[in-house]
């Protein structure tokens, strides 16, 4: 797990040049507390990609402290502002439980737009339970992409899960549902739904995705189990405004929070937490099979700082 900190801590260096080390840079030197340097503060957390509410409140907390007295020193604001991150970032750490005894198989949805790495988180997740000895299969429902199933087929042989495709540009939903039917007839543990993300502003790859979900729900009582959204650090503000899309269509039950090791922009996290209220179920610092983990709120935190 060591290897996994300093993986992360090293993943998570542009957001902490772009964020924590500029609240150092800000406070330098100073010994209290004044309207200019609040101003500052305040346009640094907007900046951080912590997201608009987030960094509202955050200023609404640091100002209640130096009216109460309590935060008159930089260094005080700074633990302050680390510990409500840790708060708003432990109220969206929930990992999933998978009991197989009452749930077989147990299908994830994977739900994303185009170019986050929903592909590659499947194939990871996918690792991490065939590694534990489950038995898994794929369902290759993104059937626009004659690139995705190819992809999948790379990954599903690597980690040694089943896959049902179909041709290119067949039903995603006959997709969906040959994998639960073949999933149930081969006693499958898990089962993974690759969808289309193709641009997210186009409502038919909405009605799409619900038209998948139905018939997942339809085949299996109780699935699907997951609805994974695959969100691209990079992409910052972005991706708030995708997740809100997916979930108001299909109704996400958890976020993978994929390139987190290429971007500045990984307060975003933070955003995401406190705006939409959805759980962070793993996120991604690297190409390696692990360097998707479960999400763990205090690491991240002390990684970032």
């Amino acid at each position: 797990m060591r290897g996994f900190f300093e993986k992360l801590k090293a993943g998570l260096s542009k957001t902490h040049q772009g964020f924590v080390e500029k609240i150092d840079q800000l406070f330098l030197g100073k010994k209290s507390i004044d309207q200019d340097l609040l101003d500052e503060l305040e346009g640094l957390l907007f900046s951080a990609d912590l997201g608009v509410k987030t960094s509202s409140q955050l200023i609404e907390g640091v100002q209640k402290g130096l009216k109460g007295g309590e935060l008159q020193e930089p260094q005080k604001v700074k633990e302050f502002i680390k510990q409500e991150i840790l708060r708003i970032l432990k109220s969206g750490e929930k990992l999933l439980t998978i009991d197989l005894s009452q749930t077989k198989p147990y299908v994830f949805m994977v739900v994303g737009v185009n170019g986050v790495g929903k592909t590659t988180t499947i194939a990871k997740i996918a690792y991490q339970y065939s590694s534990q000895g489950k038995k898994v299969l794929i369902g290759a429902a993104d059937t626009f992409r004659a690139a995705a199933v190819e992809q999948l087929e790379v990954w599903a042989e690597r980690v040694q899960a089943d896959l049902v495709k179909q041709s290119k540009g067949s039903d995603p939903s006959a997709v969906a549902f040959d994998s639960i039917h073949a999933a149930k007839a081969r006693d499958m543990d898990l089962v993974f739904i690759d969808t289309a993300g193709r641009l997210h502003t186009k409502v038919n790859l909405m009605e799409e995705l619900k038209k998948v979900k139905r018939i997942i729900a339809r085949e299996c009582a109780g699935a699907p189990h997951e609805v994974l959204l695959v969100l691209d650090a990079t992409t910052g503000q972005n991706a708030i405004s995708q997740a809100k899309l997916f979930n108001e269509a299909i109704g996400v039950t958890g976020i993978a929070l994929t390139k987190l090791d290429g971007t500045a922009k990984g307060g975003i996290i933070v955003g995401i937490t406190e705006e939409l209220k959805i759980p962070i179920r793993y996120i991604g610092v690297g190409e390696a099979m692990d360097d998707l983990r479960e999400f763990n709120a205090s690491e991240f935190v002390q990684a970032l700082f």
